[in-house]
């Protein structure tokens, strides 16, 4: 039970705690490497989805999905002429013959290590010597980011916060229920270090902020489908938020982070309802992100999920401008009018028309009106897909 297992190592004997999201039964599929990718059907109970890369001059990368089905006596296929006794069998199959599918199976997806649930078993509260400060990733109003290294051994992400930014006291209140907060979708939170200067310790993403990445790093190349996959990851982590009741509060591209292979992950939710700066709670004031704010919560103060949905539109005309500043042009204070107005910024160059809409959809001037996360993320995660048939004819009934 729990997040960490006491466990013995058959090589060494030695005996010790591990993270119970690293092991898995010794003949079960995700004891695979990587796969190319298998998962199970959200669709179809007891049947999984093979997931193949393709290529072609109008779509440029995509992905196709096939459904593998379960036969009655216990046997797995594709198609109905070529079944198997195991997964691992009908993989090795598409492997020499195509048989159907748009292409051989031939390099795995890489498969992303989990994050460990924790530093370690029993480590919440750490004393500010067991981090060392490694390198500054970033500068913000209320403090900074640095990668770090835990008790000599493990990487990791250290949000530093000003002296007088919040008070610990509620800081810890609200980092306990952050703690409990556990999607692949939302930066983990490892550890703090509860005195002033606070330290907020979380999982290390290599790629920083998904601002910068778009703006400076590779996301300047990125094209519209991972944009839009991007998009669907943290409509992902959001629906999470949205299930459990929660309200992130600043949501936009300065606190999403990317790591490998254009994993997107939200961090910094629940810490805005604590900030204690007249500039930002002012709600007018200088720090305060009034271009990605619902009107109901820049006036009167009103946070609710909608209002997170609201700030996830503005996030959309992000990406799709490669980070640009929204409402180019505009202060806040005219922002803040003009919406209020019932203006609402324009379809971005190179952003498809049903996207925009979706955006639209999200800025609906009444809360109840916009759209759900568990409804962008499958609207987002189908975006390219929706049109497709399941199969390719003829090949693969």
């Amino acid at each position: 039970e729990g997040d960490w297992w006491e466990a013995r190592s058959l090589s060494s004997g030695a005996t010790g705690y591990i993270p119970s999201n690293y092991v898995a039964p010794v003949d079960s599929i995700q004891a695979e490497e990587g796969t190319f990718l298998i998962r199970e059907s959200e669709t179809t109970k007891g049947a999984y989805s093979l997931s193949i890369r393709d290529w072609d001059e109008a779509k440029g990368d995509h992905v196709k999905h096939y459904k593998i089905r379960k036969l009655d006596n216990g046997g797995y296929y594709i198609t109905t002429r070529a079944q198997f006794d195991t997964v691992q069998q009908l993989v090795q199959h598409y492997i020499e013959y195509n048989d159907g599918l748009c292409h051989l199976l031939t390099r795995v997806c890489p498969a992303m290590k989990p994050q460990t649930l924790g530093l370690a078993k029993d480590a919440w509260e750490i004393v500010r010597e067991s981090i060392r400060l490694d390198k500054k990733l970033g500068m913000g109003c209320f403090g900074d980011v640095w990668m770090g290294t835990w008790n000599g051994t493990t990487k990791v992400a250290v949000k530093t916060l000003k002296p007088g930014t919040m008070s610990p006291e509620a800081f810890l209140e609200e980092a306990q229920i952050m703690k409990r907060l556990r999607h692949d979708k939302l930066v983990q939170l490892y550890a703090v270090v509860s005195e002033e200067p606070i330290y907020i310790v979380t999982e290390f993403m290599s790629q920083g902020s998904l601002l910068d990445f778009l703006k400076d790093g590779d996301g300047r190349y990125l094209k519209l489908p991972q944009l839009v996959d991007m998009a669907a990851q943290i409509a992902a982590g959001m629906a999470y938020i949205e299930r459990m009741n929660y309200i992130h509060r600043d949501l936009r591209a300065a606190n999403i982070l990317v790591g490998d292979n254009l994993v997107c992950k939200i961090a910094d939710f629940g810490l805005a309802r604590l900030i204690e700066d007249n500039e930002y709670t002012a709600r007018q004031g200088a720090k305060f992100p009034i271009k990605w704010t619902a009107p109901e919560a820049a006036l009167f103060g009103k946070f609710t999920i909608k209002s997170d949905v609201w700030s996830f539109g503005i996030l959309l005309t992000e990406l799709v401008t490669k980070g640009r500043v929204p409402y180019p042009g505009m202060n806040n204070r005219e922002v803040l009018e003009q919406v209020e107005r019932g203006y609402r910024m324009q379809c971005p160059g190179n952003c498809p028309p049903s996207l925009h809409e979706v955006m639209v959809q999200c800025w609906k001037r009444e809360p109840e009106e916009r759209p759900t996360f568990e409804y962008l993320q499958s609207f987002l995660e189908d975006y390219f897909t929706a049109t497709e048939p399941q199969y390719q004819p003829g090949d693969n009934q």
